[in-house]
């Protein structure tokens, strides 16, 4: 029972918050606050041009005395956004996550964000994934029947 990134968007929804490049921080982080989420997908429209995190407020605004009512997301989000596809594994998306040091991944399908998985998504699909296998594996051994199938 692999899972992939389109099952952990069903079991967790396909909602996508998001910012345009032109809101202050402040409001993006009223709304991260609000949706109690760590990160937030910035649009141009219908074009995703970024992504805003709690990370990049830390970084770029408390670090550096600025204020989050007039410095605008354009101005500290980041521009180069790693994605994954539906049809990526967690342990995929785990590997891009750590190699390029990022917590939330857009889900892009045929150029259309349909989602964002985080990387607590990523690692609740994992140790989901190996409780299935131990299970599948202690039946096996101990003759028990399979009732997943």
């Amino acid at each position: 029972m692999i899972k992939t990134v389109s099952s952990i968007l069903k079991g967790k929804g396909f909602d996508i918050w998001s910012v345009s490049p032109d809101d202050t921080v402040f409001d993006a982080l009223t709304l991260m606050a609000e949706k109690k989420c760590g990160a937030l997908v910035v649009l141009e429209g219908e074009k995703m041009c970024g992504i805003i995190s709690e990370r990049d407020y830390a970084r770029k605004i408390i670090l550096l005395g600025k204020s989050s009512k007039e410095t605008l997301v354009k101005e500290i989000m980041s521009s180069t956004v790693f994605y994954a596809s539906p049809n990526l594994t967690a342990e995929e998306c785990m590997a891009v996550m750590i190699d390029k040091r990022v917590r939330h991944l857009p889900v892009m399908e045929d150029e259309n964000l349909i989602g964002v998985i985080s990387i607590g998504d990523v690692v609740k699909a994992i140790i989901d994934e190996k409780v299935f296998v131990i299970d599948q594996l202690e039946r096996y051994i101990t003759g028990r029947p399979n009732l997943d199938q």
